[in-house]
Formats: C-alpha cells, structure tokens, sequence
C-alpha cells in the first residue's frame, strides 16, 4: 500500500491508478467514509485515460487514527502533501460531502497558489455552511448534529447502519429498494476509521464558515446535488456554491440522494466527463 507522511507525522493512505502521463483526477470522499467510495468513478475515469487518485482522510480508512487534527486545515494540507508527492500538475479534484469542503479548503489555499489545479467538481458539498445561523437559514439545526454525536458515542456500528439504510442513500423513501451491498459497503468503511477522528469530523464538515474559500475559487467549478438530499439541504449548499464561485456550472437532479454518486453513478460520471472535457 502506498502511504505519504505529512509535516505533523501522520500517515496518509493513498491510490494512484493509471499512466504518469495522464491527467490527473483526486477524489476526495465524505465523512465517515474513505477512498473506496470512489470506486465506481475510478474505475470509469481510468477507462477514459486519466490518472486516478483518493487517499483516505486522517483518521479514516488506512490512514493513521491520530488524536489531533480533525479539521478543514488538515484536511487540505494532508490533501497537498499528496499532491506534491506525487507532483501532480492540471489536477482535477472531485470532492463529495465533507470532500467537498476540503476541496474548497485544498484549492483556495494550496492548489491555486502553487499552480496545480485545473478544475473542481463539488458534488453534495457541504460548504458554505451547513450549520443553520442567521446567515444559513435553510442550514442544519445544531440538535440534529448534536444528535449525530450523541449516537455516533453510544453505539458507532449501529448509527453507521442506521445512515446508510435510510437518508444517505434515500433507502428511506417510498418506492426505493434499499442495496444490501451498498449499506454493507458503507458501514464496512465507516468502521475502519477511528471513532474520534468520526466524532470531531462532524464539527468540521457542519461549522467550518467556506464562504471565503469559495469566493477565492477562480478555476471552473461543477456543482452537482439532488433535490432530495436529506443529510446536506442543498438550498443551503449548491444554489449558494454556484453564487459564490466565479466560474460555475450549476445541475440539480430532481430526486437523486445525498449518496446520488454511488445509486446513480452512471449519470454523474457522464455529467462529470462532459464537464472535464468541455
């Protein structure tokens, strides 16, 4: 397995598929998960000729369950010490949920100045700001996140079956047959991880303020949410990402879930590739 050591000492796990020559896509995966939730989009970027690449987040995966450092700052800089590693250059960065926010986070204040970045796809991203405030009506309630927490604490492999058989994947709604697999998938990754790196994440994917990251996003950016997504209201995530990127492209898929780039992975892969190729 291939692993690259960052600055603070912590190992972080990595996948790196396909020629050197290659344009390169880094896939940034949600909380609680790691790189395998990308699988379905490597595989089919890899078949179109790109280099592909996901690493598991700190605390995540097979990366090292550190204590410290369960934050978008971290997030980003572990993000660019693989980049610089693998010295990737006109880099694509695809980033779901909390991904998504360290896309943000990795291109404002890493991949731009080091001139790195080609483009961004945020796929049912939480920035701005996924916690309600004044500023963030349509936003999370601190209850339901102080909820996650609290279950997350009390029993983490019956709360990491409980998300996938319902609102991530919209297994919770009428007329949608639930994946066995898919929700087995889920939980197996989420259990790889550490509790406390999953417990302090919360904090970092729901009150992390992006605003300035997306305003300072100059590359073109996909955004890319259902209008059924139950874990990241997307009145609160993509309609405000596309107002605050300079150069964005807006698509909203009526119905689709918050997981939409795993039950609907042949529509999103081919909405992604039209947008890299364009």
């Amino acid at each position: 397995m291939s692993f690259v050591t960052t600055s603070d000492g912590v190992q972080i796990f990595y996948k790196d598929w396909g020629s050197k020559e290659a344009q390169p896509i880094v896939f940034h995966h949600g909380w609680p998960l790691s790189a395998d939730d990308w699988d379905a989009q490597m595989l089919f970027f890899l078949s179109k000729g790109f280099r592909v690449i996901a690493h598991d987040r700190r605390g995540h995966g097979r990366s090292s369950q550190v204590s410290d450092g369960h934050d978008m700052d971290h997030y980003a800089a572990d993000v660019s010490a693989i980049v610089e590693h693998l010295n990737l250059k006109n880099t694509i960065h695809i980033g779901h949920s909390t991904g998504g926010g360290e896309v943000a986070r990795y291109v404002a204040h890493h991949g731009q100045p080091q001139g790195r970045v080609a483009k961004a796809v945020l796929v049912s991203a939480v920035p701005p700001l996924m916690l309600k405030t004044s500023q963030s009506p349509e936003g999370a309630p601190r209850e339901v996140l102080d909820g996650l927490r609290k279950a997350l604490a009390a029993n983490r492999a019956q709360f990491f079956l409980d998300i996938p058989s319902g609102p991530f994947y919209g297994f919770n709604r009428d007329g949608v047959e639930a994946v066995e697999g898919t929700i087995r998938n889920w939980w197996r990754q989420g259990m790889m991880g550490s509790a406390k790196a999953h417990y302090e994440g919360i904090k970092a994917f729901s009150e992390t303020d992006q605003t300035e990251d997306l305003k300072a996003i100059t590359v073109p950016t996909l955004v890319l949410q259902g209008d059924d997504d139950q874990v990241v209201p997307y009145k609160n995530a993509a309609l405000l990402q596309a107002q605050l990127l300079q150069k964005s492209i807006l698509k909203i898929y009526p119905g689709y879930s918050h997981g939409m780039h795993t039950t609907h992975a042949d529509v999103i892969n081919a909405d992604i590739l039209d947008f890299i190729r364009t």
